[in-house]
C-alpha cells in the first residue's frame, strides 16, 4: 500500500455504502471500489473498523441452477465428495432454509451442513455466518437454491443464491439441464451470466447430456461466450436420489445407501469436471473482511442445564448453529430418537423437538407409548418444551388418527395435499420460554399438514405467533411453545438464551415444587 493511500485512509473518518453496502479495495496506486462484501451494512461504516476487520480467505464456489431440478444438488454434493477425497478440507453451506440438502452435504465432506439464508439471518449476516462455518476448511462449495435469481416472493433478490453469491464476492459455477436443447445451451448460459452485471457467472456445468456429438455441438455453442465448460455429466439413472414430498430424503433415513450414492456421484463428478479449474475459479474469489459469527454468550448460565434434543429418521430438521447458540448459553445438548427410545435422556430440563417426518414413523412414533407418557408428564410439570412443525404435530392428540404425545390435547393433526410453503414475519403473541410478547422473529413454513381447531380456539392455549398478513399460529400452554415455523435464531440469538436462562432457573429450583406455570401476557 503506498504512502499515498495509507494518507487518504487516515483523512477519511467515513464512506458512504449503498445497500446491501460494498468493501473498499486498497490497490497500490489509488483505492477503488469493489462488490465485494463484508459486513454489508445499509449507511456509513467507518474506514479504519473496515480495515481492521479479520480477513478470511477461504477459496469458494457457488453451484446454482437455471431452476429447480437441474442437477444442482447431485453436482454440488458430488463436488464436495470429490474434493474431500483428493484431501481438501471441505466446508458445505447451502442457500436458503432446506434442512434436507444439508445433511447429504455433512455426510460428503464430514463437516456440520450449514445454510446461508439472507431473509433468516438478514444480509449483514451471510458473510459472519460463512467465515464462522468455513473455519479450519481450505474450501468452501455453497449450492445454491432453486434457480439462480429465484428468492423471497416479492422481495427482488433478498435471499436468492445470487444474492448470497454478491454478499460472499464468489464465482458462480451454473449448472444447465441440457437434456432436451442443444444451441439453445448457450442463449440461456448468456441470459443468466448478463442479466446481473454485479454477479460473476465464472463457468457451466452441463448435466444430462446425451453424447459425445451433444457434448461438442453444446460446448460449440457456449464457447465464444467466453464462459468455461468445467464439466460434462451425461445422463446416468444411477444417480438419481429418491425423493418424497418435501423433497430428497433425508440422510437419517438411509445413511448406508446415501454414503455409497455420494461416493458414486463424487467419482463422476470426478472423471466428468475439471477439479483443477474450480479450485481456480474459488481461488478466484478473493479475500473477505468479515468478523466470524460466535454463538458465545456475553453471561452464559452457571448452572449447566441439559437440552434433549428429537432426533433419529422422523425428526432430523435443526439448524446447527441452534445447536450451537444453545450450547454457547450454557446448555448441553443431548439427543434422543422417539421412535425407538422409551425414556427420555436422564436430568432432561427441557426438551427442543425439531421438525422432519413424524407423518412417515407415525406408527412407530405411536407404539412408543412409554415415551409418549414421559413426554406429556415433562409437559405437565412444566418445564420447557420448544416445537417446531414435526415437533408440533407429535404433540398433538393424534396425527391421521395414530395416537401421539397428546400435550396439546385438544388438537389434532393429519396430512393433507396442500403445500403450505414460504418465508414468515412473526411477531409472538404469548410470553413463553422461547419469546416475550412482542418480540419479532423471522421463519418458514414448509408442510403438507393442518392441525384442528385452529389456533386461538382451543381451551386453555394461547396463540404462539401473529404472522404478517397470515394471522395467529401456534400454541403456547404452560412451557410448550408449539408451532409450524421453522427458526434460525443467528439473527435473534435472544431466543435461545432465554430458553436456557427459563431452564437453568426452573433447574436451581427443582425438588422444591413443579408447578404449572401460566402462559403468561397476551395482548
Amino acid at each position: 500500500m503506498t504512502d499515498e493511500t495509507q494518507a487518504w485512509i487516515q483523512e477519511q473518518s467515513t464512506f458512504s455504502v449503498g445497500a446491501p453496502t460494498g468493501w473498499l479495495a486498497i490497490k497500490e496506486g489509488r483505492p477503488r471500489w469493489t462488490i465485494c462484501s463484508i459486513h454489508r451494512r445499509v449507511g456509513r461504516v467507518s474506514v479504519r473498523e473496515a480495515l481492521l476487520a479479520s480477513r478470511v480467505d477461504v477459496p469458494r464456489i457457488v453451484v446454482a441452477g437455471t431452476h429447480s431440478g437441474a442437477g444442482k444438488t447431485t453436482i454440488a454434493s458430488g463436488l464436495m465428495a470429490a474434493l474431500r477425497k483428493r484431501g481438501h478440507e471441505v466446508a458445505p453451506f447451502k442457500v436458503g432454509p432446506d434442512f434436507i440438502d444439508p445433511s447429504y452435504h455433512s455426510l460428503a465432506t464430514g463437516r456440520p451442513g450449514r445454510n446461508l439464508d439472507a431473509f433468516l439471518s438478514g444480509p449483514e449476516l451471510i458473510a459472519p455466518l460463512f467465515a464462522h462455518g468455513a473455519e479450519g476448511a481450505d474450501v468452501a462449495v455453497i449450492e445454491g437454491v432453486m434457480g439462480l435469481f429465484d428468492g423471497k416472493s416479492g422481495g427482488g433478490e433478498l435471499a436468492s443464491t445470487a444474492h448470497v453469491a454478491k454478499l460472499l464476492d464468489a464465482p458462480v459455477l451454473l449448472v444447465v439441464d441440457a437434456g432436451a436443447m442443444a444451441r439453445s445451451a448457450a442463449a440461456i448460459v448468456h441470459g443468466y451470466a448478463t442479466f446481473d452485471p454485479e454477479l460473476r457467472v465464472a463457468g457451466v456445468i452441463l448435466n444430462r447430456v446425451g453424447s459425445p456429438m451433444h457434448e461438442r455441438i453444446l460446448r460449440e455453442a457456449i464457447e465464444p461466450l467466453g464462459i468455461p465448460v468445467l464439466g460434462v455429466l451425461r445422463r446416468d439413472p444411477n444417480l438419481h436420489t429418491p425423493d418424497r414430498h418435501l423433497g430428497l430424503i433425508p440422510t437419517a433415513e438411509r445413511k448406508a445407501e446415501a454414503r455409497q450414492a455420494l461416493e458414486r456421484v463424487g467419482e463422476t463428478v470426478a472423471r466428468s469436471c475439471d477439479l483443477e479449474g474450480i479450485m481456480r475459479l474459488a481461488t478466484s474469489a478473493g479475500p473477505l473482511r468479515t468478523e466470524p459469527w460466535t454463538a458465545a454468550s456475553p453471561e452464559p448460565e452457571p448452572a449447566v442445564t441439559r437440552i434433549a434434543v428429537a432426533s433419529g429418521p422422523a425428526f432430523s430438521f435443526v439448524y446447527e448453529e441452534n445447536l450451537e447458540l444453545l450450547r454457547g448459553a450454557g446448555a448441553e445438548t443431548v439427543f434422543f430418537d422417539p421412535t425407538i427410545q422409551e425414556d427420555l435422556p436422564e436430568s432432561t430440563d427441557a426438551l427442543y423437538l425439531g421438525g422432519g417426518f413424524p407423518e412417515t414413523y407415525a406408527q412407530a412414533l405411536s407404539e412408543n407409548e412409554p415415551l409418549l407418557e414421559k413426554v406429556r408428564s415433562f409437559a405437565h410439570s412444566g418445564r420447557p418444551i420448544i416445537a417446531e412443525c414435526g415437533g408440533l404435530l407429535y404433540l398433538c392428540r393424534e396425527l391421521d388418527g395414530k395416537k401421539m404425545c397428546g400435550v396439546l390435547d385438544g388438537v389434532v393433526a393429519r396430512m393433507t395435499d396442500r403445500l403450505s410453503l414460504g418465508y414468515r414475519d412473526a411477531r409472538a403473541l404469548t410470553d413463553s420460554p422461547l419469546a416475550k410478547h412482542g418480540d419479532n422473529m423471522r421463519g418458514h413454513e414448509f408442510h403438507y399438514s393442518a392441525v384442528e381447531p385452529r389456533t386461538g380456539t382451543v381451551p386453555g392455549t394461547f396463540p404462539a405467533w401473529e404472522l404478517s398478513g397470515r394471522g395467529e399460529e401456534g400454541f403456547v400452554v404452560g412451557g410448550v411453545h408449539a408451532s409450524y415455523l421453522h427458526t434460525h435464531w443467528a439473527a435473534t440469538p435472544e431466543a435461545p438464551r432465554r430458553l436456557v436462562r427459563s431452564t437453568a432457573r426452573r433447574g436451581a429450583r427443582r425438588g422444591a415444587q413443579n408447578t404449572r406455570p401460566s402462559a403468561g401476557a397476551r395482548a
